[in-house]
């Protein structure tokens, strides 16, 4: 009994730390978000990506650059929320990982910019500036 004891603590213990520190959430309460005040709508995809099509207003910050982290926390308020994505939610679930652990409040989009279009969603090759 205190073996399994032991077990189911650790078990529980594993689960706990593994925990995401940032909300996954689908196509249409990911376009609500991006209409909210104080929302930074992040593209972590590579330039070639975000140049054949993008959300209307992201940033582009490469998660798949050395220097990540760093640019976000020179380019990113940590008092705005961060709705990020990327092709299909793998890199940008990566990316809001790592900048929830610096304090980042993240919101992903399930399923990246793929989703999005899927849902008839439009995108744009328009830069923010």
């Amino acid at each position: 009994m205190k073996k399994m004891m032991t077990c189911l603590l650790a078990m529980l213990g594993l689960t706990a730390c593994g925990q995401e520190s940032f909300t996954n959430v689908g196509v249409e309460e990911f376009e609500r978000l991006m209409n909210e005040p104080n929302v930074t709508v992040l593209d972590v995809r590579s330039a070639t990506e975000y140049a054949e099509g993008h959300l209307k207003g992201a940033i582009l910050i490469d998660q798949g650059d050395s220097d990540f982290v760093e640019k976000a926390k020179s380019k990113l308020n940590k008092e705005q929320k961060i709705a990020i994505y990327c092709r299909s939610g793998r890199r940008s679930a990566n990316a809001a990982g790592k900048l929830a652990a610096e304090g980042f409040q993240c919101v992903n989009l399930k399923g990246g910019i793929l989703a999005w279009q899927e849902a008839g969603k439009p995108v744009t090759t328009e830069t923010k500036e």
